[in-house]
């Protein structure tokens, strides 16, 4: 039995045939495939756990363990990164800027501006703002295209790229249930 490799140590051994071997010859060569096998799996794994972090189907594997003193994925990230990685993962950028132009108008356009205008919708980057009065209202035509650089730079290019400015709504007359035809109240706003 000196030329004979021990068995268990050489790489997968094929069980014999089925009348070659019998009793505890044919169990220790399937044992020894069995064991071959889940050596070369876990070489495997770990060779795709080492190199790049991923796991089966691209979604990372949870690390186990203390985080070290250095950077590590589990520790507390501030929130403001953890949103911008939510939105620009969902593309979310454009209704979020959007949405930066009503909540944050006073910053967006000024305090002065803001305080006699507000916006009130924004569709097809064309947006739409009402001012408190007529004569503030011909203001912002007049400032139209630096209240669009001011915006662009605020919020980001092509969020907005027209401005519909009105002045106040008069209230209307023409819609209700009791409504009589004709031309309504004609003194009462002259």
């Amino acid at each position: 039995m000196s030329g004979e490799t021990p068995p268990g140590s050489g790489p997968e051994q094929a069980p014999p045939a089925e009348g070659g071997a019998s009793g505890p010859e044919l169990a220790r060569a399937v044992l020894d495939a069995a064991r071959a096998r889940r050596e070369a799996a876990a070489k495997t794994r770990r060779r795709t756990a080492g190199g790049g972090g991923s796991g089966e189907g691209g979604q990372q594997r949870r690390l186990r363990g203390y985080s070290g003193p250095g950077p590590d994925p589990r520790d507390p990230q501030p929130l403001g990164a953890v949103l911008d990685r939510l939105v620009k993962a969902r593309g979310w950028q454009q209704p979020a800027a959007e949405a930066t132009v009503f909540g944050a108008w006073e910053r967006v356009v000024g305090p002065e501006v803001a305080q006699h205008s507000r916006p009130v919708k924004l569709e097809d980057g064309e947006l739409t703002v009402e001012a408190r009065s007529t004569a503030w209202a011909t203001q912002l035509r007049l400032l139209a295209g630096s209240l669009l650089q001011q915006i662009a730079r605020e919020v980001g290019h092509n969020v907005v790229r027209k401005l519909h400015i009105h002045g106040p709504a008069a209230p209307s007359w023409s819609r209700g249930p009791r409504r009589v035809r004709g031309r309504g109240p004609r003194d009462t706003y002259g």
